[in-house]
């Protein structure tokens, strides 16, 4: 797991949370007891890429008395129905009470990783770029954001203060695109901590495109536009960038399948944008098979 504070604290504070609603796990106590320990196998059930894996050690240590976990997979890696992720040994009322918290997260997150990667392959060959969005679950950004890196693809914004994204919404309610991306840019030129923030415009038609590059866009967002749309508005960009020696780059967006993606990226666009790798991902099958139980302790 990469070393990233904020991921970590993110995780901490999901299981702090995760683990308060499910509350005592009454049941394994009592078929159990408190001095009995088993050992189980993560396995996942289906082909997928996996994510989330490199968090096991810390979810089962969450409990106490803490679990051990060896993991065998490591995140971002392509596997096949039936394969080990990772082994868990441990007192069972901590393995047992904290396996759907540790199966929920690696398949969620193995979910948007397996998702990321067949939009990955459907760009190879190209030289466009995947991206996220912030369509993700509330409060599982970060980590969601992880996973769409473990599947091969590249983070947008983090939040609303990593850039200037100039949207329909500003557009429509200051008048105009050009109106709205100028009043960011000269924001964003008064405000000395702002210099590094990329600034975005996103556009539905060719004449909003012009606009943003005269009002100073560094990416123009081409919105729910057509491929033969879309080509033009990439055309533009390019004689724009040739004549005043800019770099505006472009992103498709909006509607975006496999499909799609792959013809906007043979369109020409730099980036391609896909809030469905987090917002519609879906679970993958995983699961905890417990495999070795020790022997409850004879009462005397």
């Amino acid at each position: 797991m990469r070393a990233d504070r904020r991921l970590v604290e993110n995780l901490d504070d999901l299981l702090a949370r995760a683990f308060a609603e499910d509350g005592e796990d009454i049941t394994t106590l009592a078929v159990f007891g408190p001095s009995a320990r088993v050992a189980g196998d993560m396995v996942c059930r289906e082909p997928a890429v996996a994510a989330g894996v490199a968090f096991l050690p810390r979810v089962f240590a969450f409990m106490h008395p803490p679990s051990r976990v060896e993991v065998l997979v490591e995140d971002g890696t392509a596997v096949a129905a039936g394969t080990v992720l990772a082994r868990v040994e441990g007192p069972a009322i901590s393995v047992l009470a904290a396996e759907r918290t540790a199966l929920n997260l690696v398949q969620r997150l193995t979910g948007v990783a397996t998702a990321t990667r067949a939009y990955v392959d459907a760009l190879a060959g190209t030289s466009t770029r995947l991206l996220d969005t912030r369509k993700t679950t509330p409060g599982l950004r970060a980590l969601e954001k992880y996973a769409v890196r473990c599947g091969g693809g590249t983070n947008h914004r983090m939040g609303l203060s990593d850039a200037f994204l100039v949207k329909d919404n500003h557009a429509d309610g200051c008048g105009s695109l050009w109106d709205a991306t100028r009043r960011a840019a000269d924001f964003r030129a008064i405000n000395r901590r702002l210099k590094r923030c990329l600034l975005e415009a996103e556009a539905r038609t060719r004449d909003e495109v012009h606009q943003a590059l005269e009002a100073g866009a560094e990416r123009i967002l081409l919105d729910n536009m057509t491929i033969a749309d879309m080509k033009k508005a990439v055309a533009d960009v390019k004689l724009w960038n040739e004549a005043t020696g800019a770099a505006v780059t472009t992103e498709a967006s909006g509607g975006m399948d496999v499909a799609k993606a792959r013809r906007s990226a043979l369109a020409g666009v730099d980036f391609v944008s896909v809030g469905a790798i987090t917002h519609s991902a879906r679970a993958v099958d995983v699961a905890l098979d417990v495999r070795v139980a020790a022997a409850r302790r004879s009462r005397k």
